[in-house]
């Protein structure tokens, strides 16, 4: 391809607790309503069990914001989903949106690439197993030894999709989703492929998962366990820790060109990205990694802060994680653009999360609308242009997402509507 080449979005795809496909997720947003509560799913809250004298009982629950259905399309093989992971079954129902929203059968299937972003993402799925086989292992099911592994995710895409090129998993903490966008740019431009499919796949947490970071202090704690619908509050003086949404977002690749030739439709051009490591294995942010990957996208977008209308933050609820942020938005000069937190309707979904809340992104330039910030009440910093108790109209022609993840990943990417 030309240097010159412009990289667009030509096809979308998502599934969250707001909905599924990009007209119900992003009605979901506008309106703002509470989809948090106790997780119901299994394997979710930690098995009651009688304490020992000596202990105290361990009762505590996780709140979350999960799928209430999944849609799974007819063309999708029944034989292939039931031994598909519920993180593999919703990845290739929401990656089936956004192929036939490009229309990516019209392309060579050797010409079509795929970027799976999540590490160790159906834990919750291998817990169950290991209750259900732990006293008769010689009846757990031949086809665990391939459904435990990551990479089964880019086999049930590419088995129920004619994608023949380049595919793989990646991990990048709670930036995967926006790492594996970022390696999906890459493969275009480096002509690897015309186009790539990037997916931020669904996290599936089991209660030992929730239990650790509730432990770290990163999920939010049962200060709000009898008010689920106040618990998720990024940016707020009364923060305490994330709350988890599960999230899956698919999206398409490729050069502008590419995308002109079949009649694909164009959601937005991507002028600027970057991904660095701050050089920190641990949980707790870093000022000048965030800061340089907003600079960095700037950069390459040809863009200054007050060329930006809109910024999509982060924005987990975690105390120093939202400090942080807004710390790094402030010195680079971005007050004024409008902000708002995903996060806080559909919380956090980890290795999705920095697809998703792209697509959010993207959907609300093209609506002309920017969704609320649930339970913003009182901001850790007023000096922001925070959208907070309903959402607005306005016309947003540039804006910039971030992502982060534990182990020091930082990532950034500017866009603009084409």
């Amino acid at each position: 391809m030309s240097a010159l080449s412009s990289i667009v979005v030509s096809g979308i795809g998502v599934t969250a607790s707001a909905g599924q496909n990009k007209e119900a997720f992003l009605a979901g947003l506008l309106s703002g309503e509470n989809l948090f509560g106790i997780m119901q799913r299994e394997g979710r809250q930690a098995p009651e069990t009688p304490p020992s004298e000596d202990e105290t009982p361990l009762q505590e629950k996780y709140l979350g914001a999960e799928i209430s259905k999944l849609s799974v399309p007819d063309s999708i093989p029944k034989s292939l989903l039931r031994t598909a992971s519920w993180s593999s079954q919703v990845t290739v129902s929401t990656l089936h949106e956004a192929w036939n929203d490009s229309r990516l059968d019209e392309v060579a299937s050797e010409r079509i690439g795929l970027v799976i972003g999540g590490s160790n993402v159906q834990q919750r799925e291998l817990v169950n197993v290991h209750d259900k086989y732990r006293d008769k292992p010689q009846f757990l099911r031949p086809t665990y030894a391939m459904s435990f592994m990551d990479s089964d995710a880019v086999g049930v895409c590419t088995e129920v999709f004619p994608i023949r090129g380049p595919s793989y998993t990646l991990g990048g903490a709670s930036a995967s989703g926006q790492v594996a966008v970022i390696q999906a740019i890459n493969a275009v431009r480096s002509g690897q492929v015309d186009v790539c499919i990037a997916i931020g796949s669904m996290m599936d947490l089991s209660y030992w998962e929730c239990r650790g970071f509730r432990t770290l202090g990163a999920m939010g704690s049962e200060k709000f366990a009898f008010s689920p619908e106040l618990a998720c509050r990024p940016f707020d003086l009364d923060h305490d820790g994330f709350i988890f949404g599960e999230a899956c977002g698919v999206i398409v690749i490729e050069t502008k060109e590419h995308a002109r030739k079949r009649g694909a439709d164009i959601y937005a051009e991507i002028k600027g990205w970057s991904h660095i490591m701050d050089g920190n294995r641990n949980p707790n942010p870093s000022l000048e990694g965030e800061k340089t990957v907003v600079t960095n996208s700037l950069r390459m977008a040809n863009m200054t802060a007050s060329d930006i209308h809109y910024v999509n933050p982060h924005g987990t609820a975690s105390i120093v994680g939202d400090e942080t942020e807004l710390s790094v938005l402030k010195q680079s000069g971005l007050e004024h653009a409008y902000i708002n937190a995903t996060k806080s309707i559909i919380g956090h979904g980890l290795s999705a999360a920095g697809t998703v809340e792209l697509i959010a992104t993207i959907l609300q330039m093209k609506a002309g609308r920017i969704h609320r910030t649930r339970n913003l009440t009182t901001p850790i910093d007023m000096d922001f242009n925070w959208v907070r108790e309903k959402s607005i109209q306005q016309t947003i022609s540039t804006a910039i997402s971030l992502s982060m993840g534990f182990g020091g990943v930082n990532t950034a990417v500017c866009i603009e509507q084409c």
